[in-house]
């Protein structure tokens, strides 16, 4: 008896502690008591080895909400997110960038879906190249992300028009985001090709979508309560079968939520923590609390600061939110580029156009090029240290270069160039950007147009120029026409001569009111001595990369002395080697933008903060690499290149 009592004594004793625990335990979660520590309690919940989208084969209950928690089948989920958006970043880095995501600790990618790069005509399609949404998403499945989308219609995301294609401001009643028949319909055609494309990468599918959000801040926006219902039946009746969210920042919270719909917030201090804790229990009771977009920096515009959110406080306030009970997303964890001339804008008091860099706009995780930051550093021994299980290690960085100084060789003035391009529009009167009768009558999006009339006598030039108009009579500059400067007087002239406006659209408001007003040109009549000038011929310069095919290489000369501006610059990079990363520095050049093998890598301009262009390795070729500059005033000697992007002025924000 004695040899079987002695090892039973501490089973028992063992058995009793279990117990014990186990009752703790099972009062602790019947109480709803708070852990002491919020890290071993979001380890318990998380069961990384269950949930990782590759593996999770028997799907039967996708996210869903049960009390206070979110819920993935019958184990409680927290959403550890991270924002980038693959029509932003290069698609040869998309898998470097996810991976970094995963090696950070997070679980969810959470993407926008720009329906004006998709649809830039209406009727036409693009989901190719680096707009393959599709395989962006399978990518993430395939590095163990699940996957939040943000389709819109209207996602802000400092996009020019806030993601809605300019084409429907050729109608003159349009009224965005509201039901208005015209925008109503436009949406139902993109929403038909869309979520065809969406539905099978589903979870319920056998895919890695969990979650579908519903338009965007529309609670700040607010101008027909039958718009948000109309989308959520919209995404329904075409087959979105996942958890549908809302998103709001804090002075639109109480106008966005809609029913069977989970209200989420977007926030930046850990002041307004108490929005969780407050608001959202105010307006939907107890459910799940996420804040869907945790600002990891703010953005900048033109001629302002670079905006820093300091690493430690963005640790503190991640810390914060998670011990409040919520699931988060990280906007942004890696921004990337605004290639093309698909920067958005603010306009509140003043006009301020964004900067071309949305890796530095938004201060991210990643950098615009991929590197990792202090944030990077200070987030993946956060989320690691809650993680339930060992992290993946953080993928090699991709290696930089600096490239030797380039030497443009040839020129061609933009006056040259008009002989090259397509006839010119001829009108009595002045026609805006989408109105003009270009791209199979879906007018311009983006880019110059320039407007040329003739003139016989001096005096003040008046109208209503969006957003930046340069004069010239003849070729020679007079000065500008925008937001603040609305006349101008013409000099003494003898004779007729060319008055011309070269106009750029610096980018539509993405976020505000006012977004019916962004059509984009000469708006109405333009004015000399109060009589409004008439008989136009308008040039559509988009620069597309069919616009350059036009210069035959006769076209070009050698760069003079003295050229005339505004002009394209001609030279050829040559890449010996692999070809690398790369930033572009334009140090005494003005304003204008960059195309490398004929792909747009976006604006310049030297009143800053942005001062150096990321260049990607995988636009470059082994070998001679073609590089046009626009420069609209005054041309440096030389394009540099630097290992290490320059930002500007820092202000950190508080």
């Amino acid at each position: 008896m004695t040899t079987w009592s002695a090892p039973r004594r501490p089973c028992r004793a063992l058995g009793l502690l279990l117990l014990v625990v186990l009752g703790f335990l099972v009062l602790r979660r019947y109480l709803h008591l708070e852990p002491g520590s919020c890290g071993q309690e979001v380890a318990q919940r998380l069961h990384w080895p269950r949930l990782l989208s590759p593996w999770l084969r028997h799907r039967q209950s996708g996210l869903h909400t049960k009390g206070q928690n979110f819920m993935l089948e019958d184990s409680t989920f927290w959403i550890f997110g991270g924002s980038v958006h693959y029509f932003r970043v290069p698609r040869a880095y998309w898998r470097d960038r996810l991976l970094k995501m995963k090696a950070c600790g997070l679980n969810t990618l959470t993407t926008y879906v720009p329906w004006n790069l998709h649809e830039p005509q209406r009727g036409t399609f693009d989901f190719s190249g680096n707009l393959d949404l599709e395989a962006f998403v399978r990518m993430a499945a395939e590095v163990g992300l699940w996957v939040i989308l943000r389709p819109g219609p209207y996602i802000c995301s400092e996009i020019d028009l806030g993601g809605l294609p300019s084409w429907l401001l050729r109608d003159s009643g349009m009224r965005l985001r509201t039901t208005y028949k015209g925008f109503t319909e436009a949406v139902d055609l993109y929403f038909d090709h869309l979520m065809s494309r969406v539905v099978p990468l589903q979870y319920k599918h056998g895919g890695p979508i969990i979650a579908v959000q519903v338009e965007n801040e529309y609670g700040s926006y607010n101008k027909d309560p039958a718009y948000l219902p109309y989308i959520k039946k919209a995404l329904e009746d075409r087959g979105i079968v996942e958890l549908l969210l809302t998103s709001d920042n804090k002075d639109g919270l109480s106008n966005g939520v809609i029913d069977g719909v989970l209200a989420t917030i977007n926030l930046q201090s850990q002041h307004d923590l108490q929005l969780l804790t407050i608001f959202l229990l105010s307006v939907q009771g107890v459910q799940p609390k996420m804040v869907m977009e945790y600002w990891t920096g703010w953005f900048d515009s033109w001629g302002g600061p670079h905006n820093i959110l300091d690493a430690s406080e963005v640790l503190k306030t991640v810390s914060a939110i998670i011990d409040a009970g919520s699931s988060i997303n990280l906007y942004m964890f890696h921004g990337g580029t605004n290639f093309g001339f698909i920067n958005g804008a603010m306009h509140f008091h003043d006009y301020k156009s964004d900067v071309t860099s949305y890796g530095k706009y938004y201060d991210a995780v990643l950098t615009e090029a991929g590197d990792y930051t202090a944030k990077y550093v200070k987030l993946r021994e956060f989320f690691g240290s809650i993680s339930g299980s060992p992290l993946p290690p953080p993928p090699e960085l991709l290696p930089k270069t600096a490239y030797e100084s380039l030497r443009p060789a040839l020129y061609l003035s933009l006056w040259d160039a008009l002989q090259y391009m397509e006839s010119p529009i001829i009108s009595e009167k002045p026609v805006n950007m989408e109105n003009l009768p270009v791209n199979n009558g879906n007018g311009q999006s983006f880019g110059y147009t320039l407007y040329e009339t003739t003139i016989g006598s001096p005096g003040v030039l008046r109208g209503l120029v969006r957003d930046r108009g340069q004069v010239f009579v003849n070729t020679v500059f007079i000065g500008f026409l925008d937001y603040e400067r609305k006349d101008i007087v013409i000099p003494l002239i003898q004779g007729y001569t060319v008055l011309r406006i070269l106009v750029e659209n610096c980018g539509r408001v993405n976020y505000g009111h006012n977004i019916d007003e962004q059509r984009k040109g000469l708006i109405g009549n333009i004015y000399l001595n109060n009589s409004p000038l008439k008989n136009f011929r308008i040039y559509s310069l988009d620069m597309k990369k069919s616009f350059f095919q036009r210069f035959s290489s006769s076209a070009w000369n050698l760069v003079p002395e003295t050229p005339v501006f505004p002009a394209f610059f001609l030279g050829a990079l040559p890449v010996a080697l692999s070809p690398l990363d790369t930033f572009m520095k334009l140090e005494g050049w003005e304003k204008g933008v960059v195309f490398i093998n004929g792909q747009n890598l976006g604006r310049y301009w030297n009143i800053g903060p942005q001062e150096t262009l990321y260049l990607p390795g995988a636009w470059l070729d082994q070998g001679i690499n073609q590089v046009i500059v626009f420069e609209e005033r005054a041309a440096g000697p030389v394009i540099q290149f630097t290992e290490t992007p320059h930002l500007g002025r820092n202000q950190y924000i508080h």
